[in-house]
Parts: C-alpha cells; sequence; structure tokens
C-alpha cells in the first residue's frame, strides 16, 4: 500500500524507520561514520568506545536489521561493510522534504520582496 502523502508503501516506511531508529543511537552514528571510510571487523570498531565487543556487535546487528551494514567472511576475518545505497535512500527521503521547505522559503522571500517594492512605491 502508498501512502498517498508522501508515495512510499509501508514497506519502505518500515525501513526507513529502521534505519532513523539505528541512527538515533550515538554509537551506532559512530561506527557508521567509521566504516564510510573503510570495512572493519568488530575488533576494530569496538576500539575507540569503552563497551564490551559484544555491545559493539548487538550495534552492528541493528544496523544490519536497519540495512544500513553488512558483514562477510574472509578466511578468519569477518569485515563490516557499509551500504552506500542505504544512506543514498536516507539523504533523498531528506532532500525531498528540504527542497520543498527551500521552495517554501523562496516564495516567502519572493514576497516579501514584492511587498517592499509596493511599498517604495507608495512612498
Amino acid at each position: 500500500m502508498v501512502d498517498q502523502l508522501n508515495g512510499w508503501t509501508s514497506r519502505e516506511e518500515e525501513a526507513l524507520d529502521r534505519a532513523f531508529l539505528a541512527l538515533a543511537d550515538p554509537v551506532r552514528r559512530a561506527i557508521v561514520a567509521r566504516l564510510a571510510r573503510s570495512d572493519a571487523t568488530v575488533n576494530e570498531l569496538a576500539e575507540p568506545f569503552a563497551i564490551t565487543k559484544q555491545a559493539v556487535s548487538k550495534h552492528i546487528h541493528v544496523l544490519e536489521q536497519a540495512r544500513l551494514v553488512t558483514r562477510s567472511r574472509d578466511a578468519q576475518r569477518r569485515p563490516v561493510h557499509l551500504d552506500p545505497a542505504a544512506l543514498e535512500r536516507l539523504t533523498a527521503w531528506i532532500d525531498r522534504y528540504r527542497l520543498m521547505a527551500e521552495s517554501r522559503f523562496r516564495q516567502l522571500d519572493a514576497l516579501l520582496e514584492s511587498m517592499q517594492q509596493d511599498a517604495e512605491e507608495t512612498s
């Protein structure tokens, strides 16, 4: 089913909710920021945090459930990868509303400029 207000299906809405919920946590945002530079293992991701590796694994699991990251196996190594397409979907959603807001501000600017010109002409 497609939401009439935004054109998103309920499945897309749920994915968006999971992604934003996952990113609501500062540790998970830091993990995403680290993975934006390069893939990393759980041990590497855990280094800067004063939490257990198990806690970091739970954070990664939340990011996986939100489809923001994936894991692969490379011999003994299990690197975590950021999914750039997932971030692009979030950016597209944000940009849609940013562009709408900017359009309203441009309309307001034009109206104010028109009112100022009218006031100057009648003075």
